[in-house]
């Protein structure tokens, strides 16, 4: 079955070729992607009818909630179905509430070329198995005979493409309500017949219907590349589409092909492959109605995290979750609408840039926790204040804890990243724990506490991805745990970045996150070139600046009618034209 799936389309030149991870990453990725820098994500279906999860939760996960007897989704779906029902045939009753009557294509594709993508990547197909088009392998499971009854895939494909958008397809590897397996449920090693049979089929007849331009596999994690045939797929779908074919780098453990997907991170600064976040504008990437207004990216810091992304060498790809009768949600729109807007202005330093040697500037930046009782916290796609970056920030803890006899207790300290434990005023550790030692399994001590008041202290420090920490204790010599209580208060650290750069046809670029007065400061900066022509972008008039010897520069803005200037905002682009020999690419790229 695998075979002659994959010989639909195969080129029978290159067909006997064995692919291997090895000549895949010897085929040059296509330029169009690493230039794109913004593509839109689109996150619409079933899930979108009830439109819920915790306040911190995904949306389009509501089929794994049932699964799990999650009592507030359940309690939800009692609004829209029988909830007695097995959960296939429960969230199956969906189809009669979703009807996408709102729903234009074109409107929708119109929004996204003003919003400044280049790129449009909708889930055809998510974990819960339905399908967005007429789909042969799912007759009955789809949105032609259900649902919208529309083609989905088809109509929106079509619409992008008209407005000179790339269009490029997520889909599920693995589903959860699939008889053949059912992920999460029956065992991963029981994939076989499922992927044979049904996955490699199912995608090879969507791709050759619709060529996109990119695949964004997904659900891979508790599977092997081996188990997908994906070093085969991908082969065969590069050799279907052609040279500006790509995919991204969820095949399964151990992937060693394909664009990278950090998620709802600070990006990543390796540039050996083409990257490129995604993330939600809130925290979600089906739409969820729980969520509150604070979880939102305001405009301005949607695009300096663009920018910081796009600095680093990498890209955007940001997701909307549309209501269930196809209304994009209007701070949604006023976000992408935002984006656009900057970029119009902007968007030379943007598209078809590349990282510098020149570092970001970061300022250092504290902020008061809010006091609690325990440290145990799980943040979720998120940093624990508003201002705060998601990644890379250190907290520090201070708690008086009150101990009611003289007695032997075990503390413990468990988390991601790295977390320090000390009593008293002592600069010596009583715990420290590093998850890079061992997967969140935490450190322990045991030390003998008198009676009365102890003064503990715990610093904490994220580097990437989770943020967890907990501190726990137990007075029965380990057998059973519970959080330390106290009056804990927090202070937040972390470096605040307020300058980036980029490069692009031999001009640098710098862009300040602090809207400048009258006079522009820049220190450390390469020297430039004697004659290069300094303007804001946005701005025609040329500015004069000087450079000392240890290469600060100081750029006069008094020339900038201030009526210009105050047209622009969010972030402020400075163009050094010619000046980008001083400021070479990052080393790798």
């Amino acid at each position: 079955m695998l075979v002659a799936a994959l010989s639909l389309s195969a080129q029978p030149s290159k067909s006997k070729q064995v692919p291997t991870w090895d000549k895949l990453n010897a085929r040059p990725y296509p330029q169009w992607f690493s230039d794109a820098k913004l593509g839109i994500f689109i996150h619409w279906g079933l899930y979108s009818v009830p439109a819920f999860a915790g306040t911190e939760g995904y949306g389009e996960w509501l089929y794994k909630g049932l699964l799990s007897d999650n009592g507030p989704r359940k309690r939800i779906m009692s609004l829209y179905a029988d909830t007695t029902l097995p959960v296939h045939e429960m969230y199956g009753q969906l189809t009669d509430h979703w009807h996408a009557e709102l729903w234009q294509p074109s409107e929708w594709a119109a929004l996204f070329k003003k919003s400044g993508a280049r790129y449009v990547m909708l889930v055809t197909k998510h974990h819960d198995g339905y399908s967005l088009w007429d789909d042969p392998f799912q007759p009955q499971w789809n949105s032609v005979v259900s649902g919208p009854r529309r083609d989905i895939v088809r109509e929106l494909t079509d619409a992008v493409r008209a407005e000179g958008l790339r269009m490029c397809f997520y889909y599920s590897l693995p589903e959860w309500s699939n008889p053949l397996h059912r992920w999460t449920v029956d065992p991963d090693t029981a994939i076989g017949r499922y992927v044979d049979e049904y996955m490699v089929p199912q995608f090879v007849s969507l791709v050759s219907a619709y060529l996109p331009d990119a695949i964004f596999a997904d659900g891979d994690w508790d599977f092997t590349p081996e188990q997908f045939h994906s070093i085969s797929l991908i082969d065969w779908y590069y050799r279907t589409v052609g040279p500006d074919a790509i995919v991204n780098d969820r095949w399964g453990r151990g992937t060693r092909h394909g664009f990278r997907t950090p998620e709802y991170s600070a990006g990543i600064s390796d540039t050996s492959r083409p990257w490129a976040e995604c993330r939600g504008i809130g925290r979600s990437f089906g739409l969820n109605r729980n969520e509150r207004l604070e979880n939102y990216l305001t405009d301005r810091e949607l695009i300096q995290h663009f920018c910081e992304l796009v600095a680093h060498g990498g890209g955007l790809t940001l997701n909307i979750g549309p209501a269930a009768d196809g209304h994009i949600p209007f701070i949604q729109q006023e976000r992408l609408l935002a984006l656009g807007r900057w970029l119009d202005v902007n968007g030379e330093a943007i598209y078809a840039s590349r990282a510098c040697a020149v570092p970001c500037h970061r300022e250092s930046s504290f902020a008061p926790m809010p006091p609690c009782r325990h440290i145990d916290f799980d943040w979720v796609r998120n940093a624990p204040l508003k201002n705060m970056p998601v990644d890379n920030f250190s907290i520090e803890w201070v708690g008086e804890v009150q101990v009611a006899a003289d007695g032997e207790y075990t503390l413990r300290v468990e988390g991601n990243d790295e977390a320090t434990v000390f009593l008293g005023d002592s600069a010596t550790p009583l715990l420290h724990y590093n998850s890079a030692w061992a997967d969140n399994a935490g450190a322990q001590a045991s030390v003998r506490l008198s009676a009365g008041s102890h003064r503990v202290v715990v610093r904490y420090v994220e580097k990437d991805l989770e943020a967890i920490v907990r501190l726990l204790w137990s007075r029965d010599g380990g057998l059973s745990f519970e959080p330390v209580p106290a009056g804990w208060r927090g202070t937040a650290s972390w470096q605040r970045t307020t300058r980036c750069f980029t490069r692009r046809d031999g001009n640098l670029y710098v862009i300040e996150f602090e809207r400048p007065g009258s006079l522009l400061e820049l220190p450390g900066m390469p020297r430039l070139p004697k004659g290069t022509v300094v303007t804001m972008l946005g701005t025609s008039t040329p500015l004069k600046w000087r450079q000392g010897r240890d290469g600060s520069l100081r750029i006069d803005l008094n020339a900038i009618p201030r009526h210009e200037l105050n047209e622009l905002d969010h972030a402020w682009v400075l163009k050094f034209e010619g000046a980008a020999s001083a400021a070479m690419p990052e080393a790798g790229e």
